[in-house]
C-alpha cells in the first residue's frame, strides 16, 4: 500500500479526497495586489492550496542574447529566457506577505523552488511542501535540497524517462522527504485531450510505489475529473483571475468559477469511486421492494394443487424470489390464499 502524507494536517493519499492546488505561476502579471486578489479568489472556490514559484531571472539563466538562449515556437516564441523570466517571476520580497495572507484564510501555501536560495527562502517561511517543476526533476541537486527540508516533496514528471523519474525519487527519499508525490503532467501549454494519457497515473503509481497527481495543462476539468477516477490524489491547474486579462500562463488557466467547479466536481468524482467488492449501499434497502417476487393471482383452498395460472413473478419484491417458481409450482398449499398475497414457504405443503 502506498505510503500517505500530510500537508499541514490534511491527508493526501490513496483513500482520501483529491487535494486540489491551485497554481498561480506568473498570472499576478507582475502586481502585488494581483497576486493576493489571486489568493483569495482560490480560497473562495475551495481549493486547497495556492502554489507560487519562487526564482529570479538570474537564478534561472543568465541574460544572453544567443540562439540557445531565444525560445522558438509555442506559446512564448521569440522570447528571451532571461526577459521571460524576468517578466514572470514572483519577486523574493512578496513571499513574505502572500505566505500571510494565505495562512489568514485558511488556504495551504507552498511553492516550486527553482535554486538553493529558493528553498533557503521558503524553509525560513515554514513551507508545508515544496514541488518540483516538470523542467527541474532532473535538477538532482535542488531535488536533495528540498528534500532535505523533511517535507514532502512533489514532483512533476513532463518529459521524463523512466530512469529520469527513479533517480528523482530516490534522491528524494535519501535526502529525506516527508513523503513523495509524481505528478503525471505533459510539458506542453496547453496540453491536447488527446495528449493528455492518463493512464501513466497507474503506472507510475505501481511502478514507484508513491502517491500519484495530475498537473493538468489541458483545458477544462474533463482530465482532472478522470484523473480522479485513476486514482490521483492532488491535481494542480494554473489559476488566474481572468484569462482576459492575458499573461504568460493565462491562456491555459482556470478563472474562479472554473476552480470552484474544479474542486467540487473532483470531490463528486472521488466520493462515486467507494469502494471495491460486492457490499450494497444501503442506499438501495428501500428500493428491493420493487424487485420482481412471487405472488398468489387467485384466491385458492388449501390442498390446491399450485401451477402457473396461480402464481406470478411480479412487483413488488416481498414474497419469494422468483427462482423457487419452479420448485413451487405441482406442490399443495399447506393453508388457503388470497389474491395478492406474497408467497410464503409457510404456505407451502412438506
Amino acid at each position: 500500500m502506498t505510503a500517505v502524507f500530510s500537508i499541514n494536517g490534511r491527508t493526501i493519499g490513496p483513500g482520501h479526497p483529491p487535494y486540489v492546488i491551485a497554481e498561480l505561476s506568473a498570472n499576478h502579471n507582475g502586481s502585488l495586489e494581483r497576486a493576493k486578489d489571486s489568493i483569495r479568489a482560490a480560497a473562495a472556490a475551495g481549493a486547497h492550496a495556492v502554489k507560487l514559484q519562487t526564482y529570479t531571472a538570474d537564478t534561472m539563466t543568465i541574460d544572453c542574447d544567443r540562439d540557445d538562449f531565444v525560445i522558438k515556437g509555442g506559446l512564448w516564441d521569440g522570447y528571451k529566457l532571461y526577459d521571460l523570466y524576468a517578466e514572470a517571476h514572483t519577486p523574493f520580497e512578496w513571499h513574505g506577505e502572500l505566505f500571510a495572507l494565505a495562512r489568514s484564510l485558511g488556504i495551504d501555501i507552498f511553492s516550486s523552488p527553482f535554486d538553493e536560495s529558493a528553498v533557503d527562502l521558503l524553509r525560513g517561511l515554514d513551507a508545508p511542501a515544496y514541488k518540483i517543476a516538470s523542467f527541474e526533476l532532473t535538477d538532482l541537486p535542488l531535488v536533495a535540497c528540498a528534500a532535505a527540508t523533511g517535507k514532502p516533496l512533489l514532483m512533476s514528471t513532463g518529459m521524463a524517462s523512466e530512469a529520469e523519474i527513479a533517480e528523482a525519487v530516490k534522491t528524494a527519499r535519501d535526502a529525506g522527504a516527508g513523503g513523495v508525490l509524481l505528478f503525471h503532467c505533459i510539458s506542453q501549454y496547453p496540453a491536447p485531450m488527446e495528449a493528455a494519457n492518463l493512464s501513466k497515473i497507474v503506472s507510475l503509481r505501481e511502478h514507484f510505489d508513491v502517491v500519484v497527481g495530475l498537473s493538468d495543462h489541458t483545458m477544462g476539468n474533463v482530465a482532472a475529473i478522470a484523473a480522479t477516477a485513476l486514482g490521483a490524489a492532488a491535481i494542480e491547474k494554473h489559476f488566474t483571475l481572468s484569462r482576459a486579462d492575458k499573461g504568460p500562463d493565462s491562456s491555459f488557466s482556470l478563472e474562479p468559477d472554473e476552480l470552484r467547479r474544479l474542486v467540487a466536481d473532483t470531490a463528486d468524482a472521488w466520493a462515486a469511486l467507494g469502494r471495491a467488492g460486492f457490499e450494497r449501499p444501503s442506499s438501495e434497502d428501500a428500493s428491493k421492494a420493487f424487485r420482481r417476487s412471487l405472488y398468489f393471482v387467485a384466491d385458492l383452498p388449501a390442498g390446491t394443487v399450485l401451477d402457473s395460472s396461480h402464481i406470478r413473478r411480479i412487483r413488488p419484491g416481498f414474497g419469494l424470489s422468483p427462482k423457487h417458481l419452479d420448485e413451487l409450482l405441482g406442490r399443495k398449499l399447506s393453508k388457503p390464499v388470497k389474491r395478492g398475497e406474497a408467497v410464503r414457504w409457510d404456505a407451502i405443503s412438506v
